[in-house]
């Protein structure tokens, strides 16, 4: 069974880094190679270094944001365990996406503080919000920005996912939905009866302690701190999109509400299940200044990567610093038991 498992994981991994190949080689298809290692040397490094520090600081207030949620289920959480859980789960998500929030909790349960499943409803809410924050940003971007942005979305992003869906499709989702929510209610019906099964108790924890992570980042007592927290985050990442627009003389003519799309649209590449976003953020983030902007494929597989490329460094170095850290805390105290 364990060996079953394991080949499943490899499997799926090798897959998610075939669909990131794919995607690389479509946004790097017809890129003249002479063109980009001139557009590549012709970038500012210094505005990329601001891109990077803005970037270190979303991890810092990431942290902090997420500390005051979990601070219900434990006030002795400290910002710096926070933060160390915040940037494993990047450095996670590169080997295998979208187990980095599995992993961050990993970090709080180790320390003792809170458990795993409760610090996971934490994540829950914290990801909620974030899902929230970006609609609203997308909507205003769509509603105040030109009728090329609405047009871009439309066409590359919507019309392709609806397309995508049959009526069988959808019908089986809704279906689907339907049983799992009837499923949900018997088992809260029949709860009591169903607890005698070894299976069905540690579900039931499992569900308690998401319940109680949600339950508690619903009581934090410094809410408005959690706004504040959430504006300045989303703002190093408008920050990070503008900066690395100002260090390359091709894309000059972007403002910043320019930036505030791109970051937009780069949000989705992240989200695409591959190792970090690697060929997704590329793809559709070349494709956008192309589509929008009539910016040359080359100048925006050139911003695309440097862009990607400058952030996936920082959460390499942070994450790989945390783990250190990590392992130097855990060390230390085995010498002091």
């Amino acid at each position: 069974m364990a060996v079953g498992k394991r080949v499943k994981k490899v499997m799926q991994w090798i897959l998610m880094l075939l669909l990131a190949a794919v995607l690389l080689y479509f946004a790097f298809r017809g890129v003249k190679w002479e063109d980009f290692i001139s557009g590549v040397k012709s970038c500012d490094f210094r505005w990329i270094v601001v891109s990077m520090l803005a970037s270190v600081a979303a991890f810092e207030i990431r942290g902090m944001r997420w500390r005051l949620v979990m601070l219900p289920l434990n006030p002795t959480i400290t910002v710096r365990e926070a933060y160390d859980g915040v940037t494993v789960a990047y450095l996670t998500n590169f080997a295998l996406p979208r187990a980095g929030e599995l992993a961050r909790c990993g970090v709080i349960s180790a320390t003792g503080k809170a458990s795993f499943e409760s610090v996971l409803g934490t994540v829950v809410l914290e990801r909620s919000w974030d899902m929230l924050t970006y609609i609203v940003i997308l909507l205003a971007v769509l509603i105040m920005g030109e009728s090329s942005f609405r047009q871009f979305v439309s066409d590359q992003v919507w019309k392709p996912a609806v397309d995508s869906m049959s009526f069988n499709f959808l019908w089986v989702v809704v279906m689907v939905s339907v049983l799992a929510v009837a499923a949900c209610v018997l088992m809260y019906v029949y709860r009591e009866r169903l607890r005698r099964y070894r299976f069905f108790d540690k579900l039931f924890g499992i569900v308690s302690g998401l319940a109680g992570g949600l339950a508690a980042g619903l009581r934090m007592k410094h809410k408005w701190r959690f706004l504040l927290y959430t504006l300045l985050l989303w703002s190093c990442y408008w920050l990070m999109s503008y900066t690395t627009i100002l260090a390359f003389p091709q894309v000059s003519g972007l403002n910043w509400a320019d930036a505030l799309f791109l970051m937009v649209v780069g949000s989705l590449g992240w989200i695409v299940p591959v190792q970090g976003g690697i060929g997704a953020y590329h793809f559709i983030l070349s494709l956008a200044m192309a589509s929008i902007y009539s910016i040359p494929q080359t100048s925006g597989v050139i911003f695309a990567t440097i862009s990607h490329e400058s952030q996936a460094l920082t959460m390499l170095l942070c994450g790989a610093v945390s783990v250190f850290s990590i392992y130097l805390k855990k060390r230390k105290n085995r010498k002091t038991q």
